[in-house]
């Protein structure tokens, strides 16, 4: 069987596109990462502290690997994935490791095995195959590794290229972590960190302890949340504080892209019946749908750049929750409708280019048939990477496939790695650089592009077109 080089990963099979492809990739591989939407902890930078043991960094939080082993029996407990009920849980590493390992043929064909094999390659430059045989040994190397000065968070981000990382925070967050990489002075060389205003836990009013944390709200920002009128006050003064902390985007995770104009009364008496614990899941609904067409009024206010991410079930593992709390594996996505559910907020503010919304789905089907020509009708919007579930080398393909030939390459935002893990941040963005690669050689074989507007697109997707969406700066 012939060999096909570790640098040809993911790039066409035809020799002829994959030698254009390998121009392409080549232009793209040398552009600085701009990460604008993720979940890193910023205490993880802030701190600048050794990384836990392999299993800790690159197994326990991934929910991505936790939940294939409880498909097949393995309980997020035996991964050392923390409890909230109290019930005990595995905390030596090397077993963790081991029990992963003697599951690994499970992630075969999978995103997952694609990140991992190229983390402990291109980040940590393990070569040793993992399998249950060799468990031990990775562990170890990867285990060395992170005992090196190099390998520290502050380090890595430098090494990665880069320019820009976007956390996530709540607005009830002080920011005290951002505020500690900014009197630091630190960002990287020619880097930065910023936050995102990511408003869920106070306006969804099905979210844990909502009236509790709009309590909370109040105290955070010094408005009086007892009125409607002064719970968007309190919004409007987080928003600011979080636009001083270098944010240049909100998010908003729904589980629908259901937007709805109320007049200030109907959605003052909507608040009203949530703060007293009347509302009902109808209620609950339409005072999110309502909140979206508020955050595009303050986004023309402060700048925000808005992001949408509909769309998924959440807890839908009702005993996975219940175990082990919220983000560890337990949401599913749902078939998500836009062309109505945006109308409102399309009718009121769709075209003016002033607003950015960069919209996102899990529901693939909605590529051709809503998000692109929706992208490819107003000023206002663009399209996300595909993220989470569809977050894979089959899926960006079939997006670019899907939207380009509606909505353009400039309709969308460029791509997003949305993760928790730091140091997959560097592979998911060479993943869907090769795969851009690839299908621009594609246009340029089938003379569709020319190969210099191909190798100035590559550029765009890469770097610019995320830059300039999110409003970083231009790129030059």
């Amino acid at each position: 069987m012939p060999t096909v080089s570790r640098s040809d990963l993911l790039l066409p099979a035809e020799p002829g596109q994959r030698a254009l492809a390998r121009e392409l990739y080549a232009l793209a591989a040398e552009q600085p990462i701009i990460s604008p939407h993720g979940h890193v902890d910023p205490a993880l930078l802030a701190e600048d502290c050794p990384f836990p043991d392999p299993a800790r960094l690159l197994i326990v939080p991934d929910h991505y690997l936790t939940r294939m082993l409880l498909s097949q029996g393995v309980p997020p407990a035996d991964l050392g994935v923390p409890s909230v009920d109290g019930s005990p849980v595995e905390t030596d590493g090397r077993t963790i490791w081991r029990r992963f390992a003697a599951h690994w043929h499970l992630f075969r064909g999978t995103p997952s095995r694609l990140w991992l094999e190229q983390t402990f390659r291109d980040v940590f430059g393990v070569t040793t195959a993992l399998s249950p045989a060799t468990a031990d040994a990775v562990y170890d190397e990867l285990a060395a590794r992170l005992a090196e000065p190099g390998f520290r968070p502050r380090a890595l981000f430098e090494r990665f290229g880069i320019e820009v990382l976007a956390t996530t925070e709540s607005p009830l967050d002080d920011l005290g972590q951002h505020a500690k990489l900014a009197a630091d002075g630190w960002g990287g060389p020619g880097g930065r960190v910023v936050t995102t205003f990511r408003p869920d836990d106070v306006v969804d009013m099905e979210f844990d302890n909502w009236s509790a944390n709009v309590d909370r709200l109040a105290e955070v920002s010094g408005e009086d949340t007892g009125t409607y009128a002064g719970y968007l006050a309190a919004l409007r003064r987080r928003r600011a504080a979080f636009v001083a902390a270098g944010a240049t985007s909100t998010d908003h995770g729904h589980p629908t892209a259901r937007t709805l104009a109320l007049d200030a009364a109907e959605a003052a008496a909507l608040y009203d019946r949530g703060r007293r614990g009347r509302a009902d899941a109808a209620d609950a609904e339409a005072f999110r749908a309502h909140m979206l067409l508020e955050f595009a009024r303050m986004s023309l206010d402060d700048g925000l750049v808005m992001q949408l991410h509909p769309g998924a079930v959440r807890n839908h593992n009702r005993w996975l929750h219940a175990r082990h709390g919220r983000d560890v594996g337990g949401d599913v996505p749902q078939a998500t409708e836009y062309v109505h559910g945006l109308a409102p907020l399309l009718d009121a503010y769709g075209n003016d280019p002033r607003l950015r919304v960069v919209l996102y789905t899990l529901d693939e089907d909605t590529f051709t048939r809503e998000l692109a020509p929706l992208a490819g009708g107003y000023a206002a919007l663009h399209l996300g990477a595909p993220w989470w579930f569809l977050d894979s080398p089959e899926v960006l393909r079939r997006f670019r496939e899907a939207v380009t030939e509606t909505a353009g390459f400039y309709n969308t935002a460029g791509f997003v790695d949305d993760t928790r893990a730091f140091c997959s941040i560097p592979v998911r963005h060479d993943v869907a650089r090769r795969v851009d690669a690839g299908y621009l050689a594609r246009l340029v074989a089938e003379h569709r592009l020319p190969l210099d507007e191909a190798a100035e697109t590559i550029v765009d997707l890469a770097y610019r077109l995320p830059k300039r969406v999110f409003k970083f700066g231009e790129a030059s």
